[in-house]
């Protein structure tokens, strides 16, 4: 009994040992799987090594091909987003991917990889281009989670250096036809220390792209374009090579419509009621006018304050300012109207005179109303046979009789034959006459007919001059 119990013990140990043997040659089989798809130990010390070799005698404060030929830059730009454009500051804001390319002698190598590529810990141990961008107010660097840098180092010593940018960068925003202007934002960079006999900035081909616009942040602006330039900059320091990106903008005129010109219009519109309301209703077209008028000052400051304050005139001054003037021009024609009707009331004066005619020898009681200063009454054939003195206010002129408290201009003017000495006539009896050749005749009291043409004849007409000229000339 003891010895088979001996055997099977035996048996399960072997069979154990057995098992657990299968299972490490699985597991070493699995970890040479693993350590097969990462990268051999042997590439990884070839690197370490060809780096090592590469920057032993290296000297990163000098340029590539230093005395020998210029370092030619190509570069190329990728247009992540752009806006939003402040026309007060007059600056835009800019995020791209600015990227470096260049041949640097010095970093080749003999490798069976063709291409390292790096991090940002090694862009501190090279020399890169100092570029520069000459326009921009503030730039900022990505740097979360780590620095957005790229370095890639081919075996022919060919380097590519890209990293993130967000810049303010200044745009002289010419503001005449504003809201309907548009602009060319450029965005300028250069070296900072070598001229063109060092260093040469050249644009590789379709070298700018830009990303899809519906993250962009144009609110009142339309992304028409881009162009890119070269020039040759001479400062005291030396001749640089300059690159320019033009970034094409076309303001949208909604807000401002609504804002602005829609009001401005109803108002003038607004304050042309006052023509069909009654010229004894003093206290309602003053009203009238004068909020008319407030409201226009209102609109006026707040358009203002989406502009720099710039000395010369906008389109939109010029379209707020033309609208305060027929505000205000149709407040000034109810002070005319109502200063002429005042003056022209009828004032009735009641007098009994007896007057007596030629070839009659009774007298004839007469009474007479007297209007002045519009009316300028004539008796005339007439004979005083009264044995009272005649009354003071009565004169005689070529065989007429005249009432001297009217004023004496009055029988100036009305006389036929007179030349009238105003250019415009007020008087209703002085429509006719010789006096009236080449002159006009204009009734006060009529004044707000012609107000009725003239206002939104004149208004339709500006604003047809307006638009055809700003949106199309």
């Amino acid at each position: 009994m003891a010895p088979k119990l001996l055997l099977l013990l035996c048996l399960f140990s072997g069979l154990h040992a057995r098992s657990r043997k299968v299972e490490e040659d699985e597991y070493e089989d699995s970890s040479s799987n693993q350590k097969w798809v990462l990268a051999p130990k042997s590439q990884d010390t070839d690197v370490t090594l060809i780096l090592n070799k590469l920057l032993r005698e290296y000297d990163k404060k000098l340029r590539p091909d230093i005395g020998i030929k210029p370092t030619v830059i190509d570069v190329d730009i990728y247009v992540n987003s752009i806006g939003p454009v402040s026309s007060i500051n007059m600056e835009y804001q800019i995020d791209i991917f600015f990227a470096q390319t260049w041949t640097d002698s010095r970093l080749r190598f003999n490798s069976t990889m063709k291409i390292l590529t790096l991090n940002s810990n090694m862009v501190g141990l090279i020399w890169i281009p100092d570029t520069i961008f000459r326009n921009s107010k503030t730039a900022e660097a990505h740097w979360i989670t780590t620095p957005n840098q790229l370095l890639r180092i081919w075996n022919d010593g060919k380097i590519l250096y890209t990293l993130r940018l967000t810049i303010n960068a200044e745009c002289q925003l010419q503001l005449h036809n504003f809201p309907m202007d548009e602009h060319s934002c450029p965005l300028i960079f250069s070296s900072y220390g070598y001229p063109k006999e060092e260093m040469i900035y050249r644009w590789r081909k379709n070298s700018v792209e830009a990303a899809d616009q519906k993250s962009w942040r144009l609110y009142q602006f339309d992304f028409m374009g881009l162009r890119n330039t070269t020039e040759i900059v001479t400062t005291s320091a030396g001749d640089y090579v300059v690159m320019t990106i033009y970034f094409e903008l076309s303001r949208r005129m909604g807000y401002f419509t609504i804002q602005t010109y829609i009001p401005c219009i109803l108002t003038v519109v607004l304050s042309w009621v006052s023509f069909w309301i009654k010229k004894d209703a003093t206290p309602a077209r003053t009203a009238l006018g004068i909020t008319t008028v407030l409201t226009m000052t209102t609109l006026s400051t707040i358009a203002r304050k989406s502009l720099p304050r710039v000395s010369y005139v906008t389109a939109m001054d010029l379209f707020v300012t033309v609208c305060f003037l027929f505000v205000f021009a149709a407040l000034m024609e109810y002070a005319t109207l109502n200063y002429y009707s005042s003056c022209r009331k009828p004032t009735t004066t009641k007098k009994t005179t007896s007057l007596l005619h030629s070839d009659s020898s009774r007298w004839i009681p007469e009474r007479i109303s007297l209007q002045a200063p519009s009316v300028c009454i004539a008796l005339q054939n007439y004979s005083l046979l009264d044995m009272r003195p005649p009354p003071p206010a009565m004169t005689t002129l070529n065989n007429s009789v005249y009432w001297q408290e009217f004023e004496d201009t009055c029988v100036y003017e009305c006389l036929d034959g007179k030349d009238c000495q105003s250019f415009f006539c007020c008087y209703e009896e002085c429509k006719s006459g010789s006096w009236r050749k080449g002159r006009i005749h204009i009734d006060i009291l009529e004044l707000d007919s012609y107000s009725r043409v003239f206002f939104p004849t004149s208004f339709l007409l500006f604003n047809l001059v307006y638009w055809v000229g700003y949106l199309y000339l």
